[in-house]
């Protein structure tokens, strides 16, 4: 079984042990469109995600794609889903790089985004990307 695989079975059981036992105690974890996001630390794992199962009871986690890259890459693309304890959705979807060391994530780059039900469509997106020159 794939790390990755490990991992969704243990988030899918909402077992933040089991969920942080995939993690090297030494691991480094960088967000690219978050740096301020980023730790390091198989206990930070644990925190992290037992405030998630706290605060979405329901969670659950489809694994839609893995990739591996020799023996030490696993990339994926993810959904997330659930209802927070307050009642309002929880949806999020991207994907991961995990660097495997030893059968335990060692590093991972992870580009996991709010779902955004109402907002601007391409064009809008593109407007308010694109601003040409005055």
């Amino acid at each position: 079984m794939e790390v990755t695989d490990r991992l969704c079975a243990a988030m899918n059981s909402r077992d933040a042990d089991a969920f942080a036992a995939c993690f090297a105690h030494d691991y480094r974890s960088d967000q690219p469109a978050h740096p301020a996001r980023a730790f390091v630390g198989r206990e930070q794992v644990r925190t992290n995600w037992t405030a998630v199962f706290a605060g979405v009871p329901d969670f659950s986690a489809e694994l839609m794609t893995l990739a591996k890259i020799g023996d030490d890459v696993e990339i994926s693309e993810w959904a997330w889903a659930g209802t927070h304890i307050d009642g309002s959705p929880f949806g999020m979807r991207g994907a991961m790089v995990l660097g495997i060391r030893a059968e335990l994530v060692a590093w991972g780059r992870l580009y996991m985004e709010p779902v955004e039900s109402a907002g601007p469509d391409i064009e809008g997106m593109v407007q308010a990307t694109y601003r040409p020159p005055s």
